[in-house]
């Protein structure tokens, strides 16, 4: 595997990530201090090979893991071993490429049925006439 397939059509080249093995924070008793088993993945857009529409929208996301140097950092650290982290990483970064891929539907604002706009008014006339009837005899 030497590419990180991101959708059918779009792949990232695994030699675009940069990875430092460091170690993990929190509990797990001696072996903690002892094995770097966490992960930080580097991924600069930039300098990447992914097409300018979604490097753009990568770039504008407002996202933690972006550095305004465009560089996209993430830590897994939640397994022990380091392989699964690797992975867990990976599958961060695909899911955060992924979310710009998607195209967004264009809204096309839609007008009321005659239907609804004249139910809409028989309702407020009821409405009216009820309010009506509660009325003093002594307004009129």
């Amino acid at each position: 595997m030497d590419t990180l397939m991101i959708t059918d059509t779009l792949a990232i080249p695994l030699s675009e990530i940069t990875w430092e093995a460091v170690r993990a924070q929190g509990a797990g008793g001696q072996n903690v201090n002892k094995v770097a088993s966490a992960v930080h993945l580097r991924f600069d857009v930039r300098a990447s090979s992914l097409p300018d529409l979604y490097k753009e929208r990568l770039l504008r996301l407002r996202d933690h893991r972006i550095t305004a140097a465009g560089v996209v950092v993430i830590k897994a650290q939640q397994s022990r071993s380091q392989e699964r982290n690797k992975e867990l990483a990976l599958q961060q970064l695909q899911e955060l490429i992924k979310r710009v891929t998607v195209e967004r539907k264009k809204r096309r604002p839609t007008q009321p049925t005659r239907g609804a706009q004249e139910r809409r008014l028989a309702q407020k006339k009821r409405r009216g006439q009820n309010k009506a009837l509660r009325r003093n005899i002594g307004d009129e």
